[in-house]
């Protein structure tokens, strides 16, 4: 049976800038996709941060400063059961990406990953403290985010913190907390390239731990589904999900590709033994 299995990708041609242009950056080629080859043995379907976050009613200040929170409960309902249905079924693992609470320590997947990683390599230390960034830490914890009036439903939130329900692991699938423990998941499977669904695009599945600035230091390729994951907008941003549409061209740009779910299931290997 073939190694590879063909999917219809996503890139941003990012050249060539034209300067008789008033601004250059209009000659470049822009969004564009190709039919490429993706391995069957060194692939891997990710889904990082999918939180149960309760409902507003029970935490009206979390999703005040959390407002992406009712996009990715719809992306769970409407993505994720075909999507996640579909990669079980097929050739590639699954990985969870997991964080902010203790809600996975039991599970078999998570113990199984941390055994394989290891202790984390500790950290060189920490910057001092002094008055006056102790100072810049209270003025932006009470004027950035997430607002003194929300912190409590905030904390609240995360004490209770669990699986969406759509996006809860099942037996054999691994559990990590951070990029040790899912390299050593890769590792394990022989895998270097990781297709991320999960929330949010330009936050968590970028840079928090597990995400895809800290895989690329193990030589790790990320790409990301675009209907499966949403992002962190401000007021000038979320009418059209432009800050979505930033961090799709920056996956583009410097890490993978950008799939859509529907081209993705449709290229899925099914299962060696299974009949095409």
């Amino acid at each position: 049976m073939d190694d590879t299995f063909e999917v219809m990708a996503g890139y941003y041609q990012h050249f060539d800038a034209d300067f008789t242009r008033d601004v250059p950056e209009e000659g470049f080629g822009g969004w564009k996709k190709a039919v490429v080859s993706f391995s069957r043995k060194h692939t891997a379907v990710v889904v990082m941060h999918a939180w149960d976050a309760g409902t507003r009613e029970q935490f009206p200040g979390w999703y005040r400063a959390v407002p992406y929170i009712p996009r990715a409960q719809e992306i769970a309902r409407s993505v994720f059961p075909g999507l996640l249905s579909a990669v079980r079924a097929s050739d590639l693992p699954l990985f969870h990406i997991v964080g902010g609470g203790d809600y996975y320590k039991n599970l078999p997947g998570y113990q199984r990953a941390a055994a394989l990683a290891g202790p984390e390599p500790p950290l060189l230390g920490r910057a001092v403290e002094d008055p006056v960034r102790t100072a810049l830490d209270a003025f932006r914890a009470a004027n950035v985010f997430v607002g003194p009036h929300n912190e409590e439903d905030v904390k609240k939130g995360f004490a209770r913190l669990d699986f969406m329900p759509e996006a809860r692991p099942i037996e054999g699938e691994g559990i990590a907390e951070n990029g040790h423990q899912l390299f050593a998941l890769c590792r394990e499977k022989g895998i270097n390239h990781l297709i991320y669904s999960g929330f949010a695009i330009n936050w968590c599945l970028l840079l928090s731990p597990g995400g895809m600035a800290e895989m690329q230091r193990y030589h790790v390729m990320c790409s990301a589904l675009r209907q499966a994951t949403t992002a962190v907008e401000n007021g000038a941003t979320a009418r059209f999900e432009l800050c979505k549409e930033i961090a799709l061209w920056r996956v583009s740009l410097a890490f993978g590709f950008v799939l859509d779910v529907d081209d993705f299931i449709r290229a899925l290997p099914p299962r060696k033994g299974e009949i095409l």
